[in-house]
């Protein structure tokens, strides 16, 4: 079987316009998903990167017009100027590791909930609440939200320092064996990639 291991941060609103395609894809291959939520703003200046208020303004110009045009195409919502962002998105992520320790739910959904809180619904997913009405429409336990949160702190930060290591420089992220795909414009290559055909 397969091993996706999919690096994610809460708060990006490429990670949202994944939707739930990875986990398609997963399923049409037979693959296992390992969710790795990552600050990715600590990634940045270890990668190479910026966070998007350091910027240069041509740079963020483009994603301006990008972010929109791509939710379009896809069908999907979006704010580009959410109410709350950016947050704290460090709740949302442990409560994603929390959940997948405790299984039961559909972690794609909880993900996809998270994200989209922040990016079409005008959530602030660094509140206790709107994080445990994510775990529940995903099928969790409301209360891993209190849970684990020493665990999901350590494996947070691991997950960082592993992304940094396996390379991971922005988010969504996806790493099969030694191939690695950026981006959710990249999801068709991984499905091809899978298939034995890239």
């Amino acid at each position: 079987m397969a091993r996706i291991d999919y690096f994610f941060a809460t708060l990006s609103p490429y990670c949202y316009l994944a939707g739930n395609r990875l986990e398609e894809i997963a399923e049409k291959h037979g693959a296992e998903i390992v969710y790795k939520p990552f600050d990715i703003i600590a990634a940045f200046p270890r990668t190479g990167g910026m966070p998007p208020a350091e910027r240069h303004p041509s740079r963020n110009e483009y994603r301006a017009q990008d972010l929109p045009r791509q939710a379009r195409k896809l069908g999907l919502p979006f704010n580009l100027k959410p109410a709350h962002w950016p947050t704290n998105g460090a709740p949302a992520a442990y409560a994603v590791i929390a959940a997948q320790n405790a299984g039961g739910g559909d972690l794609g959904k909880l993900t996809h909930a998270i994200t989209r809180a922040v990016w079409a619904e005008e959530k602030d997913i660094g509140h206790d609440d709107v994080v445990r009405a994510c775990l529940e429409e995903a099928g969790f336990d409301p209360d891993l939200a209190n849970s684990g949160l020493l665990q999901g702190a350590e494996t947070y930060a691991a997950n960082l320092e592993e992304a940094v290591a396996q390379g991971v420089f922005g988010a969504p992220f996806y790493i099969v064996g030694d191939q690695r795909f950026w981006g959710q414009d990249r999801l068709e290559d991984l499905d091809l990639h899978l298939g034995g055909k890239l």
